[in-house]
């Protein structure tokens, strides 16, 4: 996987609940998430080994195919986890 092109998006999961957020560490999340995945748009999962407490003004983003957290203080966390590949069914139009 490649992550050094462009903005990366991730959607936070936590059972079924889901949000966007923009994974390009530079953009700070908006409020408090509590995240136990992490869903690229081109298919990959980041499946975190605990859940992650994500505060309003940190910031995410993929480097070398590891997740990097940078909260507002500064400091630079980065939670344990492995990649997976996402299966989705896209429901096509019947006529």
């Amino acid at each position: 996987m490649d992550f050094r092109f462009g903005r990366r998006m991730a959607v936070v999961m936590w059972e079924h609940l889901a949000m966007r957020l923009i994974a390009d560490g530079a953009t700070p999340i908006l409020r408090l998430v509590l995240a136990n995945e992490l869903e690229t748009d081109d298919g990959y999962a980041f499946e975190l080994a605990r859940p992650l407490f994500l505060a309003a003004g940190d910031r995410i983003s993929f480097e070398e195919s590891k997740l990097v957290v940078v909260r507002a203080s500064g400091e630079q966390v980065l939670p344990s986890g492995d990649w997976s590949t996402c299966c989705r069914i896209k429901s096509g139009r019947r006529n």
